[in-house]
């Protein structure tokens, strides 16, 4: 822009004198030294202090020289000793630019087109002003007016080319993808292989995940060696995005050879990051913490290797550490989008809640309506907003036992700390060899309270109604328990929890209630081996007594899909035998291997197909008995339709003894709708 025009003010109505020479000027404004050209001027005024042209250019000179308040002030005292000079209005309007005045500018320009349709530097200036104003619309229209007064002019091509830019990155804000890409695409009509215009459409793919067109980009601005590091870095992370880590790696790596070949420090710094980057993508977490040592020794802790390490911190759930190095960031740059979401990732992942909202707010107020943004504060606000699920199921057995059962549940978050919630069950279950049959109807209400950021305590009551073929009764139920984070990816659960059993009717009909004391713990690794471990105590009415011990070790062999396996192996016992009522041996062993693939819910986005299937083999031995062989097989697929419904069948057989309290083979078929019924949460969440 401060060259925009130039020749048309410097030779526009020039008055020239004898004695005065003013082209040396003229060269020093053309060439863009503007602290000589204001000398220049100077020392003519000081002269001819009169004079029309000299005073033009001393204030141009002036304003492009970092002065535009001071230029403005001399345009407007021209404009007093000769009104209604088009020369002069044009510097004027231009000098209000300079100042970044630009609704001012709107105004005087808007005459000056009105005054003069045809004039190519008022239509110019004026597409400008609105540009700066981001009003990219009406822009486009006075930039286009100028063109059909000076067709082809070079300075309105480069203003168009801009327009068209800021155009798209409004568009992309606004989440508008293809009519961004429409103007990107009308841009590289007139600007071939314009990198700007590349770089901005290969953003918008990433942001999209079409990262094959992505790609397509990319390779289409790789035409020169330091455009060819760019690009293989941008592809790297296009790979990232599609979940190919493996040659993510392998395009940075290439990155960092041809950068270290150009010997460039900027191609060779931006590879690194990359490098750096796609070694955490893998989960390589030993040679990315070394590499990144490596990158603080070089450039220090300059916040795009803090950022490194703080991803790295959050991969490995070091999330104090990550929430440190983000700070450090935002202390540096409060405007890092790095920092903001980073930072309000990391709360999220630690547990404080409170500043991860506030993290996320600050980030859409520096980048408004930022996609990732959005995206994190839509998921925070999904976990604090009223859910119903419902569950329809249907079981059967070799003991002729049947069942239908449904369940509703429904949470209703009142802040970031508690929650209430409802659940009725219905269960209808009938012998077809007895004919015996029994319905139970289960009433409970309960919350649940986080009061640290790794601890809550959650809390249900109700009753049970049952209506069986010779017994009607109620009982008390309850389910309480501590739900803990003691250790990085450790998770505990301690609880109580009291039930009736009511597999089938005749178990229902006997009014068993059973109190069980239970611990849940799972620990996981950064090497992908996990632990789980469950033990129950139960006590019953009937006098009889139960411990469980349920553990498994596994190995996740992918992340997304998942894909695990492992070993579980489980005892029971008893202290009273009662075969004929329920299974209930002294001792019980089973040992199974077993493979879990699954592409969870959460993991998806909307309108996008979610399933697992877990299959497992082994033994069992009851007693004294010889060992029996055991299966297992359970299998889920489903639909997400929106990020608030989503919907799935499920199944289940296992002749697996203890897998129900009769100790018969059965089979479970059901299915589940989850539903986030209202549109944001109850509370303020700011």
């Amino acid at each position: 822009m401060k060259k925009l025009n130039l020749l048309f003010f410097l030779f526009l109505g020039i008055q020239l004198v004898s004695a005065q020479d003013m082209q040396e000027g003229f060269g020093y404004l053309e060439q863009g030294d503007f602290a000589k050209a204001e000398t220049f001027f100077e020392g003519i005024l000081n002269e001819y202090p009169d004079n029309k042209t000299a005073n033009l250019c001393y204030g141009r000179a002036v304003g492009l020289n970092g002065e535009p308040q001071k230029a403005t002030s001399i345009f407007t005292d021209l404009l007093k000793d000769y009104p209604g000079d088009l020369e002069i209005e044009l510097n004027y309007a231009e000098s209000l630019l300079w100042g970044s005045h630009f609704n001012k500018a709107k105004a005087y320009y808007s005459d000056l087109v009105q005054k003069y349709p045809e004039n190519f530097a008022a239509l110019l200036g004026f597409a400008n002003t609105l540009s700066n104003l981001k009003e990219y619309d009406n822009a486009l229209i006075y930039v286009n007016r100028a063109l059909e007064t000076s067709p082809g002019n070079p300075n309105a091509m480069v203003s168009k080319k801009y327009i068209r830019l800021g155009f798209a990155y409004q568009k992309m804000q606004n989440q508008q993808y293809e009519p961004a890409i429409a103007l990107l695409n009308e841009n590289l009509e007139d600007f071939s292989g314009d990198r700007e215009t590349l770089l901005n459409k290969a953003n918008i793919y990433l942001i999209t995940k079409e990262t094959d067109e992505a790609k397509n980009v990319y390779l289409e601005l790789a035409k020169n060696a330091k455009d060819s590091i760019v690009a293989l870095n941008g592809m790297s992370l296009a790979s990232h995005i599609a979940e190919n880590e493996k040659e993510a790696q392998r395009l940075a790596e290439k990155a960092i050879e041809k950068a270290e070949v150009l010997g460039d420090s900027t191609s060779i710094q931006a590879s690194r990051e990359r490098y750096a980057q796609t070694l955490v993508w893998n989960k390589d977490f030993k040679n990315a913490e070394a590499y990144i040592s490596e990158l603080i020794k070089d450039y220090g802790e300059e916040n795009w290797v803090l950022s490194l390490r703080a991803t790295l911190g959050m991969y490995r759930s070091d999330f104090k550490e990550s929430i440190a190095d983000y700070q450090q960031i935002l202390e540096k740059d409060t405007a890092s989008f790095d920092g903001n979401l980073g930072i309000a990732n990391a709360y999220f992942a630690d547990g404080e809640t409170e500043n991860a909202y506030d993290a996320a707010y600050q980030t859409l107020k520096v980048f408004p309506n930022q996609k990732d943004a959005t995206n994190f504060l839509g998921k925070l606000d999904r976990s604090f907003t009223p859910t119903v699920e419902e569950k329809i199921n249907y079981t059967f057995d070799n003991g002729d036992n049947k069942a239908y059962a449904t369940n509703t549940n429904i949470e209703f978050p009142v802040s970031t700390k508690l929650s209430f919630n409802a659940n009725y069950n219905y269960r209808k279950t009938r012998n077809s060899i007895t004919e015996n049959e029994a319905t139970s109807n289960n009433f409970s209400l309960g919350g649940s309270y986080k009061f640290h950021p790794k601890a809550s305590f959650h809390v249900l009551g109700g009753i049970n109604s049952a209506n069986s073929f010779s017994n009607n009764y109620n009982q008390f139920l309850a389910h309480a328990f501590f739900k803990i984070k003691p250790y990085k990816l450790q998770d505990l659960e301690v609880g109580y929890n009291r039930e009736v059993q009511n597999f089938n009717a005749d178990l229902l009909d006997r009014e068993i209630v059973v109190n069980n004391y239970y611990m849940n713990y799972n620990m996981g690794t950064n090497f992908n081996l996990g632990w789980f471990t469950q033990y129950y105590y139960s006590s019953q009415s009937d006098e009889n007594s139960r411990n469980l011990l349920f553990t498994s070790l596994y190995y996740n062999f992918l992340s997304k899909p998942v894909l695990k396996g492992g070993l579980n192996y489980q005892f029971l016992s008893f202290k009273n035998q009662v075969p004929t009522i329920y299974f209930s041996p002294s001792r019980f062993n089973a040992v199974e291997v077993f493979v879990e693939f699954l592409m969870d819910e959460n993991a998806v986005e909307a309108k996008s197909l979610f399933y697992g299937l877990t299959a497992a083999t082994g033994y069992q031995f009851i007693e004294d008995d010889p060992k029996q062989s055991t299966y297992r097989i359970q299998g889920r697929f489903g639909y997400k339709f929106s990020e608030r419904c989503l919907a799935n069948f499920y199944g289940t057989r296992s002749n697996i003894a203890s897998a129900t309290a009769a100790g018969f083979t059965f089979t479970e078929f059901g299915f589940r709708l989850k539903w986030i019924f209202l549109n944001k949460p109850v509370f303020e969440t700011r």
